[in-house]
């Protein structure tokens, strides 16, 4: 879903980011270098950014180039789905977001649906895993995102927004609001009315 020359740009990157890791060379230095400048170029050209802002967003990257994982959880309540209201665009979304070193994916979906809607949370279900690049989101990132979507149960707490949140609430599967679609789509949401119908689907992928 993603344009050619993000793909492109983003393969180039990794590359660098993987020349950069592995070589002592230092004339292959030197070449990764310029290839992480032409990927920087690329994208800084996409996104109508500034290049050498784009060059320091890659330099942070350090060793083997892999995608980023982003965890996201459903918990339903007399079956409606808990959404909560990004603060940077408005949009609802299911609460989430990167996962940590040093936790499980589920830890990690526990502790997100928590900071962002104050609701304490199990999880029972890995009911998807996305490419962000192959489905609609929007705005394309200059990273490749795995996304980790959980079927979970609240146990816990009450409704309280975050820094990141202004918004908090369930929603019947015939009244969602308007989405963060960077974070949520449409389909996503329905899919995970599909898995609490019927728990015995099988986890979606790619």
């Amino acid at each position: 879903m993603e344009p050619n020359w993000l793909k492109w740009a983003k393969q180039v990157a990794a590359l660098a980011q993987n020349g950069l890791t592995f070589s002592d060379n230092p004339y292959d230095i030197e070449r990764y270098e310029q290839l992480r400048e032409i990927a920087a170029e690329m994208m800084a050209d996409g996104f109508d950014l500034d290049k050498e802002s784009v060059i320091d967003l890659l330099s942070r990257e350090e060793g083997y180039a892999t995608p980023k994982v982003d965890v996201r959880g459903a918990a339903f309540r007399d079956g409606k789905i808990l959404l909560v209201r990004e603060a940077l665009d408005g949009g609802w979304t299911l609460p989430g977001g990167w996962a940590d070193p040093c936790q499980s994916p589920s830890e990690a979906v526990v502790r997100e649906i928590f900071e962002e809607s104050g609701f304490e949370a199990r999880v029972h279900k890995l009911a998807a895993v996305y490419d962000r690049s192959k489905h609609p989101h929007l705005p394309p990132i200059p990273f490749h995102i795995y996304k980790l979507f959980f079927l979970c149960e609240i146990t816990g707490g009450q409704a309280t927004e975050s820094h990141e949140t202004t918004g908090v609430g369930f929603f019947a599967e015939d009244a969602i609001p308007a989405l963060s679609i960077s974070r949520t789509l449409p389909f996503q949401i329905a899919r995970m009315f599909d898995h609490l119908r019927d728990p015995s689907l099988p986890t979606d992928f790619d």
